[in-house]
């Protein structure tokens, strides 16, 4: 075969046709299968779906491409038939509800095929209005009241080029400085506040006020965070007898130098 045949050959519209299954019940083209159903000649509760599903992803991959079209095609049927086995195996009252003779069903299933090829129509006008419009977007606004009613010699422009020019310059322009003065500075280190609390704590105990007494909330911060790690470190620990009541700090024996 020459290479222009070959791909011609490659080139050929995939077609359910030429589906080959060769199930426990039924060996032959897909399109009779589904036939055989319609006609009720083959039973679709016996017809195991998964292996026609299986011998359509092999055939795909036999022939080396994926034809969207041909594959839409095919899962609308599947999907149909997926429907109409689960409602036969229902028990029940819901199997007289779908007893339809063939040509019902034909019906229903062509039915769905052309609600997927108008699907597939919008969706590829979809794609082509995206594509026109690529790399922007816009919104459409309707004509402003003022100009509904004008004769197009004197219909003015809503917005005058300077006021435009203004509204762009704007953005070229830098934003002032963000003021920082009113954040408070820690004027005093976690070394420090260490430092003190073991101070206080040769005394044995003493009151978390007292601790941080004419401090500024800064320092009552960095206060309580030193007194959480000295806590972890074991050498304080602390009471509080009511919510919101004094802090007791007192000392671990053996902890801190100076203290019995």
């Amino acid at each position: 075969m020459s290479t222009a045949a070959t791909a011609r050959h490659r080139r050929a519209p995939l077609r359910l046709v030429d589906l080959e299954l060769d199930l426990e019940v039924f060996a032959g083209p897909f399109d009779l299968l589904l036939t055989l159903i319609l006609r009720e000649e083959v039973d679709l509760l016996e017809v195991d779906l998964a292996e026609v599903v299986i011998s359509y992803v092999d055939y795909l991959e036999s022939r080396g491409e994926l034809d969207l079209e041909a594959a839409t095609e095919f899962l609308v049927l599947i999907t149909a038939l997926l429907e109409l086995k689960s409602r036969l195996m229902l028990p029940g009252e819901e199997v007289e509800e779908i007893e339809l003779d063939p040509g019902e069903a034909a019906t229903e299933l062509l039915a769905r095929l052309l609600d997927a090829h108008r699907y597939r129509g919008a969706a590829q006008h979809l794609g082509d209005l995206l594509r026109a419009q690529s790399g922007y977007r816009f919104r459409s606004a309707p004509l402003p009241p003022e100009l509904r009613r004008a004769a197009l010699p004197i219909a003015t422009a809503v917005y005058r080029p300077d006021r435009l020019a203004q509204a762009i310059g704007a953005l070229l322009t830098l934003p002032p400085e963000v003021d920082v003065r009113h954040i408070p500075v820690s004027k005093v280190s976690v070394a420090e506040r260490l430092a003190h609390l073991r101070t206080l704590l040769r005394r044995g105990s003493f009151n978390f006020d007292e601790a941080v007494a004419g401090a500024d909330r800064v320092t009552v911060a960095v206060t309580l965070f030193s007194l959480l790690e000295l806590h972890k470190q074991g050498e304080l620990s602390w009471a509080q007898d009511v919510p919101f009541g004094e802090i007791e700090v007192h000392a671990c024996p053996g902890r801190v130098e100076g203290v019995a």
